[in-house]
């Protein structure tokens, strides 16, 4: 069991209070990403069609849960893993213009994660997608969208230290941009989870270029499928990689925390790069991969931002099933009431 209990734990807010923050916080705060990135909210699928390639792959090795469907000829639907290529499709369909785009509740159940403090059995994340034009496919446009969002970051932490005066802000002013190369410069002997850590530790707040790209040794910092960011196109300075993720250190977990993973989405010539390096070029004849080969999908920039984690976040909470209700091991549910976790 892979549980961290943090010494003299105690949470700052009981249940009535948290429940009542909870929803303070993602009102609030997708009011504000949905006003800096503007964008509108959709409604979105719980599961899809299996055989599509309209699903999120992740690192390529988590299994969907599926079924079959009794009155489509026992055709098999996968729940999604998030919404990554679904979004495409919807802005396509909704014939969003560049500068514009979409949000939704993504709710998703991914079976092969290790429960822990912050993984569960259960996501919720808000998925957003934006339309773009082929001159913002750069670092530059990157970086402005991720200052855009941790500017909302810093104003939700702030809402809710005005409500709860025990809860401080901590996050910095800035975040710091890092791309996976220079990480493996800096920290040459340790892990990519260790060289984040430190990282994060350093500067409070930073956001990792380049996640799935290869490094310099031959290794990658971690894991992306090949068919939603653009982690393969040269940047202006000297690296790859148009997509990443925002890292902030969680002083109550005494550790480096990951709240959004997001990029500058593939076009026809970096998804082609991306399936022949993985070996799966055979994807290319999945209905939502030729869509995108036949110009028939918008150049776009998207990503995820956790829900949970956010909360747990900024109400300084320990386990992330003090935030949202899941299914636990009985023996990380015992501990966690003898040291004060409140599981929901």
């Amino acid at each position: 069991m892979n549980l961290f209990i943090p010494k003299n734990y105690k949470s700052v807010l009981d249940v009535n209070q948290t429940e009542q923050a909870i929803k303070q916080i993602k009102d609030f705060f997708q009011m504000n990403l949905a006003s800096e990135l503007r964008l509108r909210r959709v409604t979105a699928p719980l599961f899809v069609k299996q055989g599509t390639g309209i699903n999120d792959d992740l690192n390529g090795i988590e299994r969907p849960v599926s079924f079959p469907m009794k009155d489509l000829n026992e055709t098999v639907a996968e729940i999604v893993q998030s919404l990554a290529k679904w979004k495409r499709l919807a802005l396509a369909d909704l014939e969003i213009k560049p500068g514009f785009g979409i949000y939704t509740d993504m709710n998703a159940i991914r079976p092969d994660e290790e429960l822990t403090n912050i993984h569960s059995l259960y996501v919720d994340q808000w998925d957003w997608e934006r339309v773009i034009t082929a001159e913002e496919r750069n670092l530059d446009f990157l970086k402005f969208v991720v200052r855009r969002i941790y500017s909302a970051l810093v104003r939700t932490e702030f809402l809710v230290s005005e409500n709860y005066l025990d809860i401080q802000p901590e996050l910095p002013d800035e975040i710091t941009f890092l791309h996976t190369e220079d990480l493996a410069r800096e920290y040459p002997d340790l892990t990519s989870f260790e060289r984040e850590n430190e990282a994060a530790k350093k500067h409070g707040a930073i956001f990792v270029i380049g996640i799935g790209g290869e490094l310099p040794d031959g290794n990658i910092h971690d894991g992306r499928a090949p068919d939603y960011d653009d982690w393969i196109s040269s940047t202006t300075e000297g690296h790859r990689g148009l997509n990443g993720d925002i890292v902030i250190w969680n002083n109550v977990l005494n550790r480096s925390f990951e709240i959004s993973s997001m990029g500058i989405r593939v076009d026809k010539k970096s998804l082609m790069q991306q399936l022949k390096y993985r070996g799966l070029e055979e994807r290319k004849e999945l209905m939502w991969h030729k869509k995108l080969l036949n110009d028939e999908l918008p150049l776009t920039i998207g990503g995820g931002i956790g829900q949970s984690r956010l909360c747990m976040y900024f109400l300084r909470k320990a386990h992330i099933g003090e935030i949202q209700s899941s299914i636990w091991p009985d023996e990380m549910i015992e501990k966690c009431k003898v040291n004060g976790i409140h599981l929901l």
